[in-house]
């Protein structure tokens, strides 16, 4: 009997979703210290690889981004494939891989995200911030939509940095954007935007913003934007006041924030004000359906017996007109098929990446890592140690593991016999060096292929 993860039977191992998590995965097997040989194929349901860091990382963080080459390294490793375009579910099913691998981990992220819970949610004008994010970085599921750009004010409900990225690019100016590498549709749409109010709401105060410090400060130095803050949001109760103490990023962020007082207008045409201890009670809309304001209620905060902080709602309300609101309070993981579903916390059913079924049992070669592991929390270097730990409990299980009967057929050969036309990592090399020319040309740092069709026209043109 062959060993698993010798030179005669390498350990062979699917990762589906090749995001940060995905790829923080295949690194860590490359590079284990166990000496155990690893083959490790890439699955991704997008054209492109990279995820998050593609199509999540606002276009104007471009430092951000440059993980990817990090990821690249790893993708150019001659024990691991790239299989883009390909979607779990519809074009390889759990059996197909059970065939073929010994372990299978899932890092497919948190593709949804949660409701508000209020009337008027489903209004026209009404989004989620993860469509618009989809939509600004090119996703492909996203090229077709459209915003209320034409209002001429916009809500943005949420205390956390993806709210900040929706609410800065609708204060950017085109000239600020173009450099960038925002999907062409999103620049186009943007140019022609009439919003001079972005409202951001939070339902606790400053102190509890869990904006990132480098973000906001980015709120002061808008060519065409003033950040605005109201003073009484930092006449902090006492509780919160305590809390800066002990929390020095929270300090940090209510001490940029307060600076804003000091800015001056300069006769700029829009404005981004921060509303704290704001909750959204209600979207109200026309006859026709359309999203003409919220209304909203001030909050008061009051701690928990366990020092939580918690907004509690008065009675006063008041209305915000706008044409557009973008909720952006959490992802949220979405339901894989013949998989266990932890539908309370939103992620494959799992104890500490290995998947469990409904008695909490281990599932046998069955992994998870990243957001459909732990929920969406962290940045994006926190995929790493929650990859690695992965990893360590897949190499624990290496004796118990079951080798997969690994038919003749190939999952490329399996996957081009059904018809499904998947993009290698060279096919990727070719459109992100088609992207980069094209960026070039136009003075930007790419222009990305949007649509699959274009991909498609790209890779039969250089084949």
């Amino acid at each position: 009997m062959t060993t698993l993860g010798t030179q005669e039977r390498p350990l062979k191992v699917a990762v589906v979703g090749a995001g940060p998590a995905g790829f923080f995965a295949a690194a860590a097997l490359l590079k284990n210290k166990a000496g155990v040989d690893v083959r490790v194929d890439l699955f991704d349901r997008l054209p492109a690889p990279y995820g998050l860091v593609r199509y999540g990382v606002a276009p104007d963080h471009a430092k951000i981004k440059s993980v990817s080459k990090v990821y690249e390294r790893t993708a150019l490793d001659e024990r691991v494939r790239f299989f883009g375009d390909v979607e779990f579910g519809r074009d390889l099913k759990l059996a197909d891989l059970r065939e073929r691998y010994d372990q299978i981990v899932f890092t497919v992220g948190a593709q949804s995200d949660r409701p508000l819970g209020i009337a008027g949610e489903d209004l026209e004008g009404s989004h989620s911030a993860t469509e618009f994010v989809a939509w600004y970085n090119g996703h492909p599921d996203y090229a077709d939509h459209t915003f209320g750009l034409g209002a001429r004010a916009a809500v943005v409900v949420g205390a956390g940095n993806v709210a900040l990225d929706v609410a800065r690019i609708l204060a950017k100016s085109v000239e600020e954007l173009h450099p960038t590498d925002i999907a062409q549709h999103a620049l186009d749409a943007l140019r022609g935007s009439l919003i001079e109010d972005v409202y951001v709401i939070a339902r606790r105060g400053p102190a509890q913003a869990k904006f990132s410090k480098k973000e906001l400060r980015e709120f002061g130095e808008l060519e065409v934007a003033h950040a605005v803050v109201r003073a009484s949001d930092f006449e902090l109760d006492e509780a919160s006041a305590e809390s800066l103490e002990s929390n020095s990023a929270a300090r940090g962020n209510v001490e940029i924030m307060r600076g804003f007082f000091d800015l001056e207008p300069g006769g700029k045409p829009r404005r981004v004000h921060f509303l704290f201890c704001t909750s959204p009670v209600e979207i109200l809309g026309d006859d026709a359906g359309q999203v003409v304001g919220v209304r909203v209620v001030d909050n008061e905060l009051r701690p928990t017996e366990s020092g939580y902080i918690q907004s509690y709602a008065t009675d006063r309300t008041r209305e915000i007109e706008c044409g557009l609101v973008l909720r952006s309070v959490g992802y949220r993981g979405v339901e894989l098929p013949e998989l266990p579903f932890d539908a309370r916390r939103a992620v494959i059913a799992n104890d500490d990446g290995r998947v469990v079924g409904e008695g909490g049992e281990a599932l046998p070669g069955l992994y998870v890592a990243g957001w459909i592991k732990r929920g969406p929390s962290g940045v994006i270097g926190t995929n790493n140690k929650c990859a690695t730990g992965t990893v360590a409990k897949m190499l624990e299980d290496l004796e118990a593991t079951p080798a997969a009967p690994s038919p003749e057929d190939d999952v490329a050969e399996l996957l081009t016999g059904r018809g499904v036309e998947f993009v290698t990592f060279e096919d990727w090399q070719r459109l992100d060096a088609e992207e980069i020319r094209l960026g070039e040309e136009s003075g930007r740092s790419r222009v990305k292929l949007v649509r699959r069709d274009q991909v498609r026209e790209v890779l039969q043109s250089s084949s």
